[in-house]
């Protein structure tokens, strides 16, 4: 298990946990980050990170990305 932010761009990638306070938690969950689903990272550039999540491409930071297992 490693974080998103670590993760390969153009893999394909399943969320096995998401960490953090239970607010961020459930900001993530409404973007469609949610364990069992599969996420790709389109691109990271100057700490952001572009993902294709749940057939939508979403923006979050490169903080927010580290929170995210895979």
């Amino acid at each position: 298990m490693m974080p998103l932010a670590l993760a390969n761009v153009g893999e394909e990638n399943i969320i096995k946990k998401i960490g953090g306070s239970p607010e961020v938690k459930k900001h993530l969950e409404n973007l469609g980050f949610v364990v069992g689903s599969s996420v790709t990272i389109i691109t990271a550039l100057s700490g952001n990170v572009i993902v294709n999540v749940k057939d939508a491409r979403i923006a979050i930071s490169e903080e927010m990305a580290r929170k995210i297992m895979v």
